[in-house]
C-alpha cells in the first residue's frame, strides 16, 4: 500500500492563506489595466493591513481524504479545532477522526502539520516578490466580481511554495481564487497535486474557505484532500463577544 510512505500532498495548498474571497457588493465591470508590480504592491499592502487589524478568532474545520484505487476505497475525516491569536499565533486541536486510521495519521495529520510549521514563518509562504515571479494574464468577472489574474511562478523550489495562476479582486487587491501546483513534489509515490484554492469574506477580513488537491499515486489511484473552513468567529481577544459570518 503506498500510504506507508505517503506525505502529504498539501503542504503548498494549504499554506495559500493570503486573504482570498468572493464578493459582497459585486463590481461587475472589468478593471481598469494595472500592470503586475502594482497589482502585486496592493496585494501587500491589503495583507498587511488586514495582518494589523485581524486580532482573533475561532473555527472549526473539516478535513477529509478519499483514496480510490484498483482494489481499495478508503476514507479519512477529521474536524480540528483552530484558534488565531495576533499574539501568539495559530493552534490546532484534533476534536474528531473517523474512518481509515492510516489515511488519518500519514496524510490529514501531516497535512495540519504542515500548515502549523508554515505559520511560525510567513515570510517563507508570503504571495510576494521575494518568493514570486509575477505576470499580468488578463482580466475576469469572478462570482460577479471583477478581477485580476496573475501568472505566479517561485524564485526558489520549496515545499512551501506553487506555481499556476492567482485571481486578485480589482476593489480590495485581496486573491479570490488560486489553481495552482507545488513547486516542489512532496513525494517520490505521488504525481504533483493540483490544488484550487478559495475563500470568503468574513465582517471585513477575506479569510480561507475551502481547499481542494487531486494528486495520482504512482502505482495506482488517486487521492482527494478537501478542506471545509466552516464558520469563523472573529473577536479582539479570547475575552471578547464574538461574532460569526
Amino acid at each position: 500500500m503506498p500510504f506507508s510512505r505517503f506525505r502529504c500532498p498539501l503542504t503548498a495548498g494549504l499554506l495559500i492563506i493570503a486573504g482570498v474571497a468572493q464578493a459582497e457588493n459585486p463590481k461587475t465591470e472589468l478593471p481598469a489595466t494595472l500592470d503586475a508590480p502594482v497589482i502585486v504592491e496592493q496585494m501587500q499592502r491589503h495583507s498587511r493591513s488586514q495582518a494589523e487589524e485581524l486580532k482573533h478568532y475561532q473555527e472549526l474545520r473539516h478535513y477529509q481524504v478519499q483514496y480510490r484505487g484498483f482494489s481499495a476505497n478508503l476514507v479519512g475525516k477529521m474536524d480540528v479545532s483552530v484558534t488565531f491569536d495576533a499574539a501568539t499565533g495559530k493552534s490546532f486541536r484534533i476534536v474528531s477522526q473517523s474512518g481509515s486510521k492510516l489515511l488519518c495519521d500519514r496524510v490529514l495529520k501531516k497535512a495540519v502539520d504542515s500548515e502549523a510549521e508554515a505559520a511560525r514563518d510567513q515570510n517563507a509562504t508570503a504571495l510576494t516578490p521575494a518568493n514570486y515571479k509575477f505576470a499580468l494574464a488578463g482580466t475576469e468577472i469572478v462570482d460577479g466580481r471583477s478581477a485580476y489574474i496573475l501568472d505566479v511562478e517561485p524564485v526558489k523550489d520549496s515545499k512551501f511554495l506553487y506555481r499556476g495562476k492567482v485571481w486578485v479582486d480589482a476593489a480590495d487587491f485581496a486573491v479570490i481564487r488560486i489553481k495552482a501546483e507545488p513547486a516542489r513534489n512532496p513525494s517520490f509515490w505521488i504525481l504533483r497535486p493540483q490544488i484550487t484554492f478559495t475563500s470568503a469574506k468574513t465582517g471585513e477580513f477575506w479569510l480561507p474557505a475551502s481547499n481542494r488537491s487531486e494528486t495520482r499515486v504512482r502505482v495506482g489511484g488517486t487521492a482527494v484532500l478537501t478542506i471545509d473552513y466552516g464558520t469563523y468567529q472573529i473577536d479582539d481577544g479570547p475575552s471578547q463577544a464574538s461574532a460569526t459570518r
